[in-house]
């Protein structure tokens, strides 16, 4: 597809898949919220999922809430970038409006684990750019868990656990950054999205613009 939407220089591009994965309080949906608000031109990307809605949830923002056999029609249509079930629930990302933004040159935000960011991979590896988000220590990342007072301690070492495994996929991602201060990790970020985003492959307009420039200067 043809990249429509301009950078702010002007020049036209593509979009990309900008993706943050980390274990559970490594700072994640912290990271994502941030460049959300402080970052134009960068969307969230609305999963699908077969859970029922909660308490003020809203449809289309939060999640796009379809039934069972929906979902698995759009999986089996090849309708989904990447699609897991958790807890019974299944969860996946349409694709239609991910492609529709890259097109349109708008980057799209993906905050996902490492399984579905090897979906992306298979699917776009030219339009993933993904980032690994590491605690500082494995004890920072307990005391972390804890000052959310969400969970019981039984939920916090199970999520500890997990921890393990899902840091065993970090040579998988494009970019790593440790977490040891949030304004720092933002920051590191920001810096990683903002030079993908002038990657000569993915400024689809370069070579026009390239051009009016020598025609101007054969004048």
């Amino acid at each position: 597809m043809t990249a429509h939407g301009h950078g702010f220089d002007g020049v036209e591009r593509r979009g990309l898949m900008f993706v943050l994965s980390s274990p559970s309080g490594a700072g994640k949906t912290t990271l994502s919220r941030l460049l959300i608000e402080r970052t134009p031109g960068l969307k969230m990307s609305v999963s699908a999922t077969t859970r029922p809605m909660r308490p003020g949830e809203v449809d289309g923002r939060d999640y796009r809430f379809i039934g069972k056999a929906e979902f698995e029609a759009m999986a089996e249509h090849g309708d989904l970038l990447e699609w897991a079930t958790v807890f019974d629930n299944r969860y996946g990302t349409p694709r239609a409006p991910v492609e529709a933004a890259l097109s349109a040159g708008q980057d799209v935000l993906f905050d996902i684990d490492w399984q579905g960011t090897q979906q992306l991979r298979e699917k776009a590896r030219a339009d993933v750019v993904s980032v690994f988000i590491l605690p500082p220590s494995a004890a920072d990342l307990e005391k972390r868990l804890h000052s959310r007072a969400q969970d019981s301690d039984e939920v916090i070492r199970g999520r500890m656990s997990r921890a393990s495994h899902e840091m065993s996929h970090w040579a998988e991602y494009d970019y790593i950054v440790i977490n040891h201060d949030i304004g720092e990790a933002f920051a590191e970020v920001q810096s990683i999205l903002n030079a993908e985003r002038l990657k000569r492959e993915r400024r689809t307009g370069l070579t026009t613009f390239v051009r009016e420039l020598q025609r101007q200067l054969k004048k």
